[in-house]
């Protein structure tokens, strides 16, 4: 008995052992995706308010900018991405400063065509100088028109990478400088913007592009504070937390309500585990019986009904049928209004706690029946496999000659081998704790982890998304490791020396 708990601890180190890689990808492929994600992350955060302006607001552009700048830095997309980068000698290693995702991405379209990041940082740096000049014009009636499209082709030069593009817009914006003397100044800068732009079509350095370049960066990046965390981040005079740090248990800040990740899920969490728990406990309570008794009677009448009404609860949506308790037992319409619609119920101190308990469990008892009909089929029948598979041994042949009783072989003998397959599918449920039932929690308005990482989808709160991603994947591999350590409890003849 000693040799096999040694071997099993030794097997389980060494699975903790092989966590580490394994976790560091994942957390590198879930940070990537955060970064491949769509929109303006720094605008996410600050509720998409647009950081510009048009004439005649020129105070809240530049406090527009200003409150830009500070998010992007707090959220530390001033640092580079990685500890290193590979690209080419035409791209600089500063690349990174420019924290606005549309104009990064256009600057590497323009280094990519022309190679010379020389002339075209000048170039947008013209740009810059246009659009703070457009700030000093004195604003009367015969600028109104020109401002307008001055401010738009500004804007627009930033993200134009096409050269017949951004001669347009030059062209556009020479035309509208004409308007109104008050615009003399802005027209010297256009010109001067033109002249950087020429510059970079005719002094091009595509060579570059094709010489291979790596930039180190070391500790202080997106990565690294990411994961393991640096500097407090504030919102306003009010201190958030760790700037991100996901060992730390700290997992940045929600871009719908400025809450901490974590305090969201904490209030989450529990109804979700509660749910899962309660559905998970009737799923096999109820199918490995079951499973067990269809083996037993195979191909009676019985077994096939049985069969066939199970096959027939797992056909159906999930969805469908949790709109049709809805709509027939909790409305008075149909005379069946015996559960309420949705939510948790209303509690208030004067409640006792068996009130209480009976208020959640009348909320949640149409819940659980829809997250636990469906696994009845598919657990009953990977426990019937099982034990039909193990009745055919030599072993249960044996025993049935010895005159051992079948209920003796059945629990005795068959079940503990039978279980491979449930422990298998046991594994899966670790992940699913934590993710929650999209579907139910938020038709039932279960406020559980499913509906909250179903709200932040849908608003592109991607701290919540990737949090409730990274988690899962972590919950998976501990699940996987408590189904090794199981197979070896339900059957003995697996061994974990190698």
């Amino acid at each position: 008995m000693g040799i096999i708990e040694n071997n099993m601890f030794k097997y389980v180190l060494k699975r903790f052992v092989y966590f580490i890689p394994t976790l560091a990808i994942i957390a590198l492929v879930t940070f990537a995706l955060s970064k491949l994600a769509p929109g303006d992350p720094v605008k996410l955060a600050l509720g998409n308010k647009d950081n510009g302006g048009e004439a005649g607001q020129t105070s809240e552009k530049i406090a527009g900018e200003k409150a830009y700048s500070e998010m992007a830095e707090k959220m530390g997309l001033h640092l580079p991405a990685f500890y290193f980068d590979l690209t080419t000698q035409a791209t600089p290693d500063t690349l990174y400063k420019y924290t606005k995702k549309p104009e990064r991405e256009n600057l590497s379209r323009l280094i990519a065509k022309y190679g010379n990041w020389d002339k075209i940082e000048a170039y947008y740096a013209n740009i810059k100088v246009v659009q703070f000049e457009m700030y000093n014009v004195v604003q009367d009636s015969t600028t109104f028109e020109g401002s307008r499209i001055l401010n738009s082709e500004i804007n627009k030069m930033f993200t134009l990478g096409k050269e017949e593009d951004i001669e347009a817009s030059l062209n556009s914006m020479h035309a509208a400088s004409a308007l109104s003397p008050n615009f003399t100044a802005v027209a010297t800068k256009i010109t001067a913007l033109h002249q950087a732009f020429s510059e970079v079509k005719t002094k091009t350095t595509l060579a570059k592009n094709f010489i291979p370049a790596i930039h180190f960066y070391g500790l202080n990046n997106q990565f690294h504070r990411w994961l393991f965390g640096d500097k407090p981040y504030f919102f306003g005079k009010e201190q958030l937390g760790q700037t991100s740090g996901f060992l730390r248990g700290d997992f940045g800040f929600s871009y719908l309500d400025k809450r901490p990740v974590w305090s969201k899920m904490k209030d989450a969490l529990p109804w979700t585990l509660l749910l899962n728990l309660v559905s998970i406990v009737l799923a096999y309570v109820v199918a490995i019986p079951l499973g067990v008794w269809s083996a037993r009677n195979k191909g009676s009448f019985a077994d096939n009904m049985v069969t066939f009404l199970l096959f027939l609860m797992n056909s159906l949506p999930v969805f469908w049928v949790a709109t049709l308790m809805i709509t027939f037992l909790t409305t008075a319409e149909y005379g069946m209004n015996f559960f309420p619609t949705f939510g948790l119920g209303d509690i208030d101190a004067s409640m006792t706690s068996m009130e209480v308990f009976t208020e959640r469990a009348v909320h949640l008892i149409l819940p659980i029946i829809c997250l636990t009909y469906g696994s009845w089929a598919y657990l009953s029948r990977q426990m019937r496999g099982g034990v039909l598979s193990v009745l055919r041994q030599d072993y249960i042949r044996t025993a049935k000659a010895k005159g051992l009783s079948e209920g003796k072989i059945i629990w005795k003998h068959v079940f503990k081998n039978s279980l491979i397959p449930i422990i298998t599918i046991f594994a899966s449920i670790f992940p699913s704790a934590i993710a929650g039932a999209f579907i139910i929690e938020n038709i039932f308005a279960i406020p559980g982890m499913g509906k909250l990482s179903f709200e932040g989808l849908v608003a592109r709160d991607y701290p919540m998304v990737f949090t409730v991603m990274l988690l899962s994947a972590v919950l998976t591999l501990i699940g996987n490791l408590v189904a090794d350590i199981l197979y070896a409890v339900v059957d003995p003849r697996i061994s974990y020396n190698k």
